[in-house]
């Protein structure tokens, strides 16, 4: 994976430009960072192991159990770009970012069609992979969404808090 240090990129809401956000010095682990990567089937691991070994590098405090189910997501949504977008999208990009209480993670593409979170049918043996990445985000306390980019492709992402939501 090409690694090209810190990026632009939507953030979570209410930590970009608040007079909070401005006035403390950024914790030690918090930054942005980008990786590319070809829409090959070896990217799914790839992808997964360089999340993970940037998170570890850093000394993110992620919990355990938000550290697993992120690195899932980040292997259904690098693994939906390979399978559905990779005739028009050759490359990929993914986005960490890391605040001082959430963690965000993008996956982009230059494919223009938003995907869309299929019906559960208990016949098929695929195609259910975004309904596992909206539960693990809402099971975690956390966002998702897809946008377009500027370039007529798209971004999914999905932000989680860096400790379990409490219930």
């Amino acid at each position: 994976m090409d690694d090209q240090g810190r990026g632009p990129g939507p953030r979570p809401q209410g930590t970009e430009g608040s007079a909070e956000a401005e006035a403390v010095d950024p914790l030690p682990y918090e930054g942005v960072w980008r990786f590319t990567a070809p829409a090959v089937d070896a990217s799914v691991p790839q992808a997964r192991h360089a999340v993970r070994d940037l998170l570890l590098r850093q000394g993110v405090p992620v919990a355990d159990d938000v550290l697993q189910g992120l690195l899932l997501i980040v292997s259904e949504l690098v693994t939906n770009v390979v399978r559905h977008a990779a005739l028009l999208s050759p490359v990929l990009a993914v986005e960490v970012a890391v605040g001082a209480e959430w963690i965000r993670v993008s996956v982009e593409d230059n494919h223009p069609y938003r995907p869309t979170a299929l019906e559960t049918d208990h016949g098929r043996t695929g195609g259910r992979g975004l309904l596992l990445v909206r539960e693990i985000t809402l099971e975690a306390g956390g966002a998702c969404d897809v946008e377009h980019t500027a370039g007529g492709g798209k971004v999914v992402w999905v932000a989680l808090p860096l400790k379990p939501a409490r219930f």
